[in-house]
């Protein structure tokens, strides 16, 4: 049947917990990652997915193979004590987030000579709200130049949230900027997910459309 939706294939092991779905303006199968998650794929015909405020995603992908991945992440909120500790769990944190991307990624037959970098978000998307968006792109820029990884586009800052949807298999990367407006749900996501860092803070080119 014409249009018919292809069965869906499979995913790696360790993502199993991912919300996977049909995108039906795409035609491709999608997996849809929340805060704090990540996903790899080694599928030529997969997408993934996820909507940011002021947090950031790295999209890596091995160039040669197709096979990459996006995680989502911020960093934990300044403390008021104690600064060095601060930027010590932060540091770690962030450091978690980029380092499972990429090694999942070399672990499924990835070269680390073959990756290509591309990153979006990073928002100040609440004029009320800290700037934790400039934290976290000050962060991941400063990880990959020390990690040697050149950054081949990157649509970072501004005041915008941000629907994002990246191809492993090809590099594209789709960035859609959205209304600063009626975006309660990702406000009350981001603020959860922060609270959660706060808590436990160690836890854990691109197309306009």
């Amino acid at each position: 049947m014409a249009g018919e939706r292809p069965p869906q294939p499979p995913c790696l092991p360790d993502f199993v917990h991912v919300n996977r779905y049909w995108d039906r303006t795409h035609k491709t199968w999608s997996a849809k990652i929340l805060p704090g998650e990540y996903y790899v794929t080694i599928q030529p015909d997969e997408a993934v997915a996820t909507t940011l405020g002021s947090c950031v995603s790295a999209c890596i992908r091995d160039k040669v193979f197709g096979i990459g991945g996006m995680n989502h992440f911020m960093l934990p909120q300044k403390s008021e004590h104690g600064s060095d500790d601060w930027m010590d769990s932060a540091t770690r944190y962030g450091s978690y987030a980029m380092e499972h991307l990429i090694n999942d990624i070399l672990k499924n037959g990835g070269n680390r000579n073959n990756l290509e970098v591309k990153l979006t978000g990073g928002g100040k998307i609440m004029a009320n709200m800290s700037d934790v968006g400039s934290r976290n792109i000050e962060f991941v820029l400063e990880y990959l130049n020390t990690e040697n990884l050149d950054v081949e586009v990157q649509d970072l800052g501004d005041i915008y949230p941000r629907k994002v949807l990246y191809f492993p298999a090809t590099g594209i990367l789709r960035v859609k900027r959205l209304r600063t407006m009626h975006n309660d749900t990702l406000i009350e996501r981001e603020k959860a997910y922060q609270h959660e860092l706060d808590v436990q803070p160690d836890s854990g080119g691109v197309e306009l459309f």
